[in-house]
């Protein structure tokens, strides 16, 4: 007989995280619970050996490494960690894949104040008519400097990050200042 595999505590947060994340990008807007509070959660979740990835965050690098994830600059990255933003210049960077590979667009992860700061207004797929969220610490500029980069379906996903909670807004979403 054949006994099947349980996975460890680890497999377990990470599969979680994965969950929650991809339960984030499907309902834009809304904000997930992840199993533990920051980034690293988001690493071991997404990250393994075949992705590229870029971090402003040095704090995140030893996480970074333990996956087997290579660095690459900012416009070659799968992955990009800008942590706290202070300006939203990085996003003309990002990659947004191309008319054959949209799908070659970056996943980009802030970290955010969610329920404070300006709120948006987002509308789209994965929304029943709107969803207003506020999100604090963007800096100015942010939400034109994507929207500058957006071709659709060309363009960059976004969580942010705050604490132990993740918001996703896929580049299919419409976002309105407030």
């Amino acid at each position: 007989m054949l006994a099947t595999p349980a996975p460890s505590p680890a497999e377990t947060r990470d599969n979680a995280a994965f969950d929650a994340l991809l339960w984030a990008m499907s309902r834009p807007g809304v904000p997930r619970d992840l199993p533990e509070p920051g980034e690293g959660t988001v690493i071991t979740a997404l990250l393994d050996r075949e992705c590229l990835v870029y971090s402003a965050d040095p704090l995140l690098m030893p996480e970074i490494m333990r996956t087997g994830a290579e660095l690459a600059d900012i416009d070659r990255a799968d992955h990009v960690f800008l942590g706290a933003m202070t300006a939203s210049d990085p996003l003309a960077a990002v990659a947004i894949g191309s008319d054959n590979y949209p799908d070659d667009g970056a996943t980009v992860i802030v970290r955010a104040s969610l329920g404070s700061g300006a709120a948006v207004r987002l509308t789209g797929p994965g929304i029943d008519g709107a969803v207003t969220v506020q999100l604090g610490g963007m800096p100015d500029g942010f939400w034109k400097a994507r929207a500058a980069r957006l071709r659709y379906p060309m363009g960059f996903d976004l969580f942010f990050v705050d604490g132990a909670r993740a918001v996703g807004v896929p580049r299919s979403t419409n976002v309105e200042e407030m």
